[in-house]
């Protein structure tokens, strides 16, 4: 006979649709009912709705879209608005900023990189007033703003990246531009040119919270999977009413790790890791070019990292053994 699995098992819940808590009509208005869907209800709650989008959300659609839209077709017309080559080498096309003979100019030719100026301005107020209706949410509902936070500090990296450094650098061409593969292979291209952003300090611990985060929510989701049948996703109720689930959930890691993190403290650990992750990744991004040149030289001079040994010798450099101008 087949064993209790959670992970497989997914008991849909129907019934009358919940509207959350009453709110004023001129604050708690819902843009969109709700309804049930049983595809949704294989993964999560079979509700769909309401959905509350107000001001900001709107105006924030309205320029992410133009910002889909700007990309988008530019894209389309650099493959000569075919649309079988458009998808065909859609990872493959970008939206590239200013060249760097253009510094920090807003009034650039559309076609070398004033759509990417334009794009990257919409992008902006996109997210920004995304923020705030996360935000206003929050304090509507009577919340805290730990969700707005957590994505402020994603906010800050896109910022980072985008604005603050290509700012700090006098130069728009030192942004990332938009597509998959030119997206990545500026990431490949950035390290090499700063000596490898892997000796960067802040780089490490971004990568350390990043796959922090990815252990922690695993464990805790695992955790709560295996105490789900002594009721653990009632996790409120187990943080203050100890139960057998949370009971057993605790003696198992002090068994297996001879610690134990609290059902609410999990969250807080899961918390500061995801945040930390994007924001000791935006200083990394941020020192690099402006306060570094060079990260390896950098780890080698703080003693970060060893020096390569010097198999050859000393080397001479050609343009001076000649009297050749450099």
């Amino acid at each position: 006979m087949a064993g209790y699995q959670n992970i497989f098992t997914q008991i849909q819940v129907r019934g009358p649709v919940e509207t959350g808590v009453p709110l004023p009509r001129s604050d708690g208005a819902r843009d969109f009912g709700a309804f049930m869907s049983y595809l949704a209800g294989k993964i999560g709650n079979a509700q769909i709705g309401p959905i509350y989008l107000g001001g900001y959300g709107v105006v924030s659609l309205l320029f992410g879209l133009a910002w889909f839209e700007i990309v988008g077709l530019h894209m389309w017309a650099s493959v000569g608005w075919d649309p079988v080559q458009f998808l065909r080498q859609l990872f493959w096309l970008s939206l590239d900023p200013p060249g760097p003979q253009y510094g920090t100019q807003l009034f650039v030719p559309l076609n070398e990189g004033g759509w990417w100026i334009i794009a990257s301005f919409c992008f902006l107020v996109s997210l920004v007033l995304w923020w705030v209706r996360t935000y206003t949410r929050a304090k509507a509902l009577g919340l805290g703003t730990h969700v707005a936070w957590a994505f402020a500090s994603a906010l800050w990296l896109v910022l980072v990246l985008g604005l603050i450094r290509p700012l700090a650098m006098g130069s728009w061409s030192e942004a990332v531009p938009y597509g998959v593969f030119p997206h990545l292979d500026w990431t490949s291209a950035f390290s090499i040119r700063y000596g490898n952003l892997f000796y960067n300090p802040f780089h490490c611990l971004s990568i350390v919270f990043l796959y922090g985060s990815v252990l922690l929510f695993a464990m805790h989701g695992a955790t709560i999977l295996a105490v789900g049948r002594y009721g653990g996703e009632r996790e409120i109720e187990q943080i203050t009413d100890r139960g057998t689930a949370s009971e057993r959930a605790a003696l198992f890691w002090r068994w297996t790790m001879g610690f134990n993190a609290s059902m609410e403290s999990i969250h807080r650990w899961a918390w500061w890791f995801a945040v930390l992750t994007t924001l000791t990744g935006g200083i990394g991004i941020l020192l690099t070019g402006t306060v570094v040149d060079n990260w390896y030289l950098w780890a080698v001079e703080h003693h970060f990292a060893p020096a390569y040994p010097a198999v050859h010798g000393v080397v001479t450099d050609p343009a001076a053994a000649t009297g050749a101008a450099p």
